[in-house]
């Protein structure tokens, strides 16, 4: 095992890190988080030519080809910038789960389309009141003629209001089914939700009476439980990479501004209490960075060993964001507090981040059911 990026993937990471600070700021961020959209269509084309969408996409899909680990560097810096766009939705979501359960038309028809910057993709689990845990999912699909009738409602969906795609989980007479959905289908009703982190914006989405026929089955019929289960291990690295990168992003703002803050005479910097916390923040994401690292590692050689990796990183990054995040604001004191700082745009992040498919504590049960504790 290789512990160290390669030389073109560390000039990857400095690439996408001047992109994102030259047409990305926090600036941008509030502009775009104050949209319906919540995202820059330009942008979204200029890294889409860039080959971010296309990390995860097989070369003859018209993807970049490259694999997990580069995924990786793309959300860490992402994380860094509060990047607000569809990718976490698009480009880990749903091409995971077309690459993992989609057959060679659904592939041929979606992933192109998705390296191109030519369409939004998401999956939809998570219903009303429920739980992460696929087993909550009461969605329904039954057979009518040639196709299958959806009932039901999602929430919490990603990007699910601009979405072009929408894969969705539904109960079938033969268990547990993923569904390729396209957005304008009749019976598709999508609703942008107010939630606390208005830089990742998330949708309710109702399936009413919604008619795909057999070839929408994404898999085989009943069979959506294995997928969903290594999505989900998936989706928890990349979110942990992606969580690692704002978790730094809040150390480095706590320690720049106790250089230049002074009381009594001196720097904030120099007293021991901000010192203190300062160590605390470095030693949270010096931890999170190798659990998250190690996790990718996993996932790009397709080990075993990720089903225990995955919730562990996601467990422990979600923590040392929200710490990180927290310890900011605390630095900064009373002007952390205000709408007017960058400090609170990262916790709120960090907070909606720590919950998104699942809390820590639910991690660390799957962890102990996998361990046979």
């Amino acid at each position: 095992m290789n512990f160290s990026f390669t030389e073109e993937q560390e000039e990857l990471r400095s690439y996408v890190r001047r992109w994102l600070e030259e047409k990305h700021p926090t600036t941008k961020v509030r502009e775009l988080m104050e949209t319906d959209r919540g995202y820059d269509p330009a942008q979204w084309k200029e890294i889409a030519g860039l080959g971010w969408q296309g990390t995860l996409i097989p070369e003859e899909y018209g993807g970049s080809g490259f694999g997990f680990l580069e995924l990786v560097i793309l959300l860490e810096e992402q994380g860094r910038a509060l990047f607000c766009a569809p990718f976490f939705s698009t480009a880990v979501l749903a091409t995971n789960a077309l690459l993992l359960a989609g057959s060679d038309d659904q592939k041929s028809e979606w992933l192109p389309r998705i390296a191109a910057g030519d369409a939004v993709a998401t999956v939809a689990l998570v219903e009303p009141g429920r739980g992460w845990d696929p087993e909550d999912v009461e969605t329904s699909a039954r057979r009518d003629g040639e196709g299958w009738v959806i009932q039901g409602v999602k929430s919490y969906v990603l990007d699910g209001h601009v979405a072009d795609l929408l894969i969705t989980s539904a109960r079938t007479d033969h268990g547990l089914t993923l569904f390729c959905v396209p957005a304008d289908s009749d019976g598709v009703t999508r609703r942008r939700l107010e939630t606390m982190d208005m830089t990742r914006k998330q949708a309710e989405v109702v399936f009413d009476g919604v008619r795909v026929p057999d070839r929408a089955v994404l898999g085989e019929v009943g069979g959506a439980r294995p997928v969903l289960d290594r999505l989900a291990d998936l989706a928890s690295v990349a979110l942990a990479a992606e969580q690692v990168g704002g978790a730094e992003r809040c150390m480095e703002m706590a320690v720049e501004y106790a250089k230049v803050r002074h009381q009594f005479g001196r720097p904030i910097g120099s007293f021991q209490a901000i010192k203190h916390k300062c160590a605390d923040m470095l030693v949270q994401v010096e931890s999170a960075r190798s659990a998250a690292y190690y996790a990718g590692w996993a996932a790009a050689e397709d080990e075993d060993e990720l089903r225990i990796v995955a919730p562990l990183a996601k467990s422990y990054c979600s923590e040392a964001y929200f710490f990180c995040a927290a310890e900011n604001i605390q630095v900064h004191g009373g002007i952390g507090f205000t709408w007017e700082h960058d400090a609170h745009l990262y916790f709120k992040r960090a907070k909606s981040s720590e919950l998104m498919f699942g809390d820590p504590a639910y991690h660390r049960e799957i962890l102990a059911a996998r361990l046979g504790l």
